[in-house]
């Protein structure tokens, strides 16, 4: 039996992208709904109807059109989220990316995907750092629970922030299997033909946005390194990587590196089950959701064994140093091994299988009620 829970979940913070924070948050209010706890949701009026037709049971309520603006979002999460809670009779609001009220009457439930901006602060730029270790350290001080997406990035905010009274609950974070899942032949031929692919040669598999962590600079040489290997298609935003961009820009027009640029979340299952390897050579993740993705596709992974991918590879992908030399060692051997790839792709469907959103919601809604018993 459904219950309408007295909470509040801030979904204002979904970007106009619908990338991977638009992935949690759909894919929370989602688990929730089938688990028969219900929500007060707050968004942007353009994201309402969006988020309404993946979770139709939650009761949604639209933010102000200028909270599209960040900065006015930022005020409006100060002034107008607790008041509008305060309407609702809401008693927990929930701030599912960071940022939070910093006075509010409701018991506050904040998540925090990664711990990166204390363990590995040369990867983010310095206005990130200081932004995200702010709010971090307001979540440890004011926060009744805390929800992180894995063991190790909750152990790395314990030993980075001052919790003074929030309980850490980690949530692995869930995949949509009617979405990602394993391609078939037509789906994946009709995609390469589409990108001016070949199915017979194959393509290596990126996905993420090109920032310093995500050491695309390293695996372009890696790549570059194994003549004979299938061209590397990478698929997401241009960030902030100054030295993978310069990598780019220098590649010569021959089409053994192709910026596919923003995908359709339709072609994400032949992109990535398609591919003869999948290679994500992260120097660290909060989670590392395109691994989960991936592996529910059948892919086979190359990957690194840094802070929380183990939690999510397991024994189902293949690891590497993030080192271009490491990476090109690893990536050709795992291209000269279809056996390997057949099987570590069976083993990662399987692995996959165990990561539901279901499972996610249940931990936030154990949150919920803690956070309420708590105030």
């Amino acid at each position: 039996m459904s219950s309408r829970r007295p909470l509040l979940f801030d979904a204002t913070s979904l970007p106009p992208n619908w990338g991977g924070v638009a992935r949690y948050i759909e894919g929370v209010l989602t688990g929730l709904q089938e688990l028969g706890e219900l929500v007060h949701v707050v968004a942007k009026p353009a994201d309402v109807e969006r988020l309404r037709s993946v979770a139709p049971e939650h009761e949604y309520h639209a933010s102000p059109a200028s909270v599209a603006r960040r900065p006015v979002r930022f005020v409006w999460e100060q002034v107008g989220l607790p008041r509008l809670a305060r309407r609702l009779g809401a008693a927990v609001i929930h701030s599912p990316h960071y940022t939070h009220p910093l006075v509010t009457r409701a018991a506050r439930v904040v998540t925090v995907h990664d711990a990166t901006f204390f363990t590995d602060p040369g990867v983010h730029s310095r206005l990130k750092r200081v932004f995200f270790r702010f709010w971090i350290r307001r979540a440890g001080a004011v926060a009744d629970v805390l929800i992180a997406p894995s063991r190790a990035t909750a152990e790395a905010v314990a030993s980075s922030v001052r919790v003074r009274r929030a309980r850490m609950l980690v949530a692995y974070l869930g995949v949509d299997h009617s979405v990602f899942r394993a391609p078939g032949a037509g789906e994946v031929a009709s995609f390469a033909a589409h990108h001016g692919l070949d199915t017979a040669t194959g393509w290596i598999a990126f996905l993420g946005t090109i920032e310093p962590r995500k050491n695309v600079g390293a695996l372009v040489r890696a790549h570059a390194a194994l003549p004979a290997a299938p061209p590397l298609v990478l698929s997401g935003a241009r960030g902030w990587d100054e030295d993978a961009l310069a990598v780019l820009d220098a590649l010569p027009d021959d089409g053994r590196v192709i910026e596919a640029g923003y995908l359709p979340l339709d072609e994400l299952a032949p992109f990535l089950g398609g591919a003869t390897v999948v290679a994500y050579p992260s120097l660290g993740e909060g989670f590392g959701l395109p691994v989960l993705e991936a592996m529910a596709c059948g892919a086979a992974v190359l990957t690194t064994p840094r802070l929380s991918i183990p939690e999510v590879g397991g024994g189902a992908v293949a690891y590497t140093e993030p080192d271009e030399a490491a990476l090109a060692d690893s990536l050709g051997r795992l291209l000269d091994d279809p056996d390997r790839r057949a099987s570590l792709g069976v083993a990662a469907r399987q692995r996959a299988a165990g990561f539901s959103w279901a499972a996610c919601a249940t931990v936030h809604a154990h949150a919920y009620t803690e956070a309420e018993e708590r105030r």
